[in-house]
């Protein structure tokens, strides 16, 4: 794994009205030259739906951009429509997967530190954003949802800024890691605490976490 990458893209938006469904949402971001970093997120961003967006553990959503040809080689159709940005996120590395980053990572983006807590749920938003129906299942089967982060120190950041590892305090769970533990039927018990005591880790997903974790001890078969 790298420790260090660029910046290549910062994303805003409003909440606005998605067509033909009429669904309110914010998932349609503008490029930025740069912005604040604020723990709600980025300074211009908002969201539509508080229940399942932002908050603390969920102030920045980055989603890797390899993820995009993957989504266009399953869906011809996105081609020239799926593309760092356009999928709600709020930043873009090159190179960057579920596979290099960790639950817990410490990470600058700019001057401003951030810390990475958990997967994205995708939402249906997905496919409404694209007029795409399954879209949003593909990506949460596929496992190419992105993450969250909370805002450990507010700062500020531009396009071509480094994002640039401080701190892995859980090397051994990945995003994908983690992904792939939560979809097993009966993850190893030890794996399994792990992930649900990881430092960092967001206060729902710990909750949910650990809840499935006791479930899995009371009923060994």
């Amino acid at each position: 794994m790298r420790d260090r990458y660029p910046v290549i893209g910062l994303y805003a938006g409003q909440p606005g009205v998605l067509q033909p469904g009429g669904e309110r949402s914010a998932i349609i971001k503008t490029p930025l030259p740069r912005a604040a970093v604020t723990r709600a997120g980025l300074g211009g961003d908002a969201q539509a739906d508080r229940r399942y967006h932002g908050g603390p553990d969920k102030a920045l959503h980055q989603f890797a951009v390899p993820n995009y040809d993957r989504l266009i080689a399953r869906f011809p159709e996105l081609a020239g429509r799926a593309h760092p940005g356009a999928i709600g996120e709020n930043f873009s590395c090159p190179e960057l997967t579920e596979d290099a980053v960790c639950v817990g990572d410490r990470w600058r983006l700019g001057s401003a530190e951030v810390e990475i807590t958990e997967p994205r749920n995708p939402c249906t938003k997905i496919d409404s954003r694209f007029e795409l129906p399954g879209l949003a299942t593909y990506i949460a089967a596929s496992r190419l949802q992105g993450w969250y982060l909370r805002v450990r120190v507010p700062g500020a950041v531009e396009l071509g800024d480094d994002f640039l590892l401080l701190e892995r305090p859980n090397p051994a769970l990945s995003l994908a890691r983690c992904l792939e533990l939560v979809a097993e039927h009966r993850p190893s018990l030890e794996a399994f605490a792990a992930l649900a005591e990881a430092s960092g880790l967001g206060v729902e997903w710990q909750r949910r976490l650990r809840g499935r974790l006791a479930f899995l001890r009371a009923n060994p078969d």
